[in-house]
């Protein structure tokens, strides 16, 4: 889950960064191209965007973490759900 989360807060911070309108119905349809550029050179431009949002995206999924994901429950609690034999 916390893997899912940082990969979606990684993925939207380069479509916000972009530099574009923050309007949430424009952000809601994903990087906005350059029509004057050429496919590559967008595709380009959004590796880049998705390289330099690495770092301060890992950062702002921290902070949704307490949020998001339930707590942990204990030391045993990454058993899987499958429980333990207590044996």
């Amino acid at each position: 889950m916390r893997d899912a989360l940082h990969t979606g807060v990684k993925q939207a911070m380069p479509v916000v960064c972009s530099g574009f309108s923050y309007d949430m119905e424009v952000v809601s349809h994903g990087f906005v191209t350059d029509i004057s550029k050429t496919d590559a050179e967008n595709e380009e431009r959004l590796h880049a965007l998705i390289d330099d949002a690495e770092v301060p995206g890992e950062r702002l999924a921290r902070l949704f973490e307490p949020e998001v994901l339930p707590p942990e429950t204990s030391s045993g609690a990454d058993d899987g759900g499958e429980g333990g034999d207590m044996n």
